[in-house]
């Protein structure tokens, strides 16, 4: 079966988005449900990849500006990374951002994901926070090419 990657369909479906990156994002470092939310929820893009009706990735995009989005709580269930579900996510979350006429995407990449983003055109611009006090994190960005048949 082919993953699905969209906004998710239903609460139950947008739960268990919320319930993954809670668990990949949050959990292991003792951090309790609810710190996997923000008030920007509400009026950001979600996305989901689906298969077989389980959330297998989530990510998020929010809008900064007029002209730049940032991406957060990108997560992929354990057993299921490196088969490219975290680009299929990444893609559909930066064609939003194109249809939102965003030409910039920011976000805040934990130092094990630098190299994810890298491949996918993001541009190193210096350190950020450390989250917990040992999750480093590092400032990225991407300037998004104009929405061409190509992009789509």
């Amino acid at each position: 079966m082919t993953p699905e990657v969209r906004a998710p369909r239903d609460a139950a479906e947008y739960e268990a988005a919320l319930e993954l990156r809670w668990r990949i994002l949050r959990a292991p470092w003792g951090q309790p449900r609810g710190s996997e939310r923000d008030a920007l929820d509400g009026d950001a893009v979600q996305r989901v990849v689906v298969e077989a009706g389980r959330v297998l990735a989530t990510g998020r995009l929010h809008r900064l500006d007029d002209a730049t989005g940032q991406i957060r709580y990108m997560a992929v269930e354990a057993n299921r990374r490196g088969r490219g579900l975290g680009r299929l996510l990444l893609r559909s979350l930066e064609q939003a951002a194109r249809e939102a006429g965003l030409d910039r995407i920011v976000l805040h990449a934990r130092e094990a994901s630098v190299a994810f983003y890298e491949h996918a055109g993001y541009r190193l611009l210096g350190p950020s926070h450390t989250l917990y006090g040992e999750i480093r994190h590092w400032r990225m960005e991407k300037h998004l090419p104009p929405n061409t048949p190509a992009n789509t």
